[in-house]
């Protein structure tokens, strides 16, 4: 056995033997992720105007070794575009009524991940207001 393979159920810690050096279990069974989750900082999601008035979904807090992942599979499943920069999953559209239940499917606790609506930005326009 190789003390170099990755577990396969984690994708972080080394196998020695059949155990993941990370938690001490089986690789069948390691339970990295689900510890990393539940521990894990506070998601907090932010809804918010941007450029021409569009509407942003912006996530902070995912874990840096997760965040591609995560990324991807609410870009897929809200069938919206998006993308990840600076430690951030910023999605296009309000997405607020399911990216909460979204998070918690992917294994976040629910009172781990906060919803917030930031009114204004994106203004600034020439004459694309409302006439007076």
């Amino acid at each position: 056995m190789k003390t170099s393979d990755k577990c396969p159920t984690c994708g972080v810690h080394k196998i020695i033997g059949d155990i993941c050096s990370g938690c001490g279990l089986p690789k069948d069974i390691c339970s990295c992720a689900a510890l990393e989750k539940e521990t894990a900082q506070k998601i907090k999601v932010t809804i918010t105007k941007a450029k021409f008035r569009k509407f942003v979904t912006v996530i902070v807090g995912v874990e840096k070794n997760a965040i591609e992942r995560v990324g991807k599979e609410l870009k897929q499943t809200l069938a919206c575009g998006g993308t990840v920069k600076d430690e951030r999953i910023i999605l296009q559209g309000n997405h607020r009524m399911k990216i909460k239940k979204m998070l918690v499917a992917l294994g976040y606790p629910d009172e781990n991940v906060t919803l917030t609506m930031i009114e204004g930005g994106g203004g600034g326009g020439r004459g694309r207001g409302r006439r007076r």
